[in-house]
């Protein structure tokens, strides 16, 4: 899946869904970010690299997994296959939106 399909996929997830305050980046690993600014209702979604309050590093096949929920996260984040930089607090909140 391309960067601009993951974007779009976010961007439908994310539609009508609240703000909480907090930036957070996708890093796709040197492919590409996603960056979801959630100060807004609803959040606003672009690949324009900035700092984030978290930092989600995973690969584009992880991430599709973790959208369409054929990769457990906790279990991700167990095995390595994503990494969290920054406030933990973020990535449970996102799980919340994302399921």
């Amino acid at each position: 899946m391309s960067l601009e399909e993951q974007t779009n996929v976010v961007k439908e997830k994310l539609a009508g869904a609240e703000g909480f305050g907090k930036v957070v980046k996708v890093d796709f690993e040197g492919d590409g970010v996603i960056v979801i600014d959630a100060t807004a209702t609803p959040p606003s979604v672009s690949n324009d690299d900035r700092d984030a309050d978290m930092t989600l590093i995973v690969s584009e096949e992880n991430f599709a997994g973790l959208m369409d929920g054929s990769l457990n996260p906790q279990m991700a984040m167990m095995t390595g296959k994503i990494k969290i930089q920054g406030d933990m607090s973020v990535a449970f909140k996102l799980g919340e939106i994302f399921s």
